[in-house]
């Protein structure tokens, strides 16, 4: 069975090591082998208690099979608040399983009791199946050209 939760300042450092670990699967693809420490320190800074930032994940036979990270911003377009969907990652042993599917369904009963104006994300434009999984769900595509600035 998988378990779905918040990760909260209250979480031991074995857990944040096992979301790190899980987390770097999805750094092969993005960033450098080397950025453990890094992926580490973000989990832990998006737990503190003033972040916007959130992280849920799954648990199955007490392995963490897959993760979310996102943030909470304002919008004038959207009225209010609303939610970035920077990482949703599941391990590759355990995709086509629902698992990403349940992370994403948590996150968006979170956001309505929460009052989240909507919520936005970014995929690769020939990730089929991931499209498939986020319509699935009622997302939809917005034209946009995504630009980034890095110091």
């Amino acid at each position: 069975m998988v378990k779905v939760f918040e990760v909260t300042k209250d979480a031991d450092e074995a857990l944040l090591l096992r979301i790190a670990d899980l987390l770097m699967g999805q750094m092969e693809h993005i960033g450098p082998r080397d950025a453990h420490l890094q992926v580490l320190n973000t989990i832990k800074l998006a737990i503190e208690n003033d972040s916007q930032a959130f992280i849920y994940v799954a648990e199955k036979d007490g392995l963490i099979v897959g993760a979310a990270f996102f943030n909470i911003g304002i919008s004038i377009e959207k009225g209010g608040h609303y939610l970035w969907l920077n990482d949703l990652f599941v391990h590759k042993e355990h995709r086509n399983q629902g698992i990403a599917k349940k992370i994403l369904l948590k996150i968006i009963y979170w956001a309505e009791q929460q009052e989240i104006k909507g919520i936005e994300l970014e995929t690769g434009i020939n990730n089929e199946a991931t499209k498939s999984l986020y319509n699935s769900l009622g997302f939809y595509d917005i034209i946009s050209k995504r630009y980034g600035f890095r110091f």
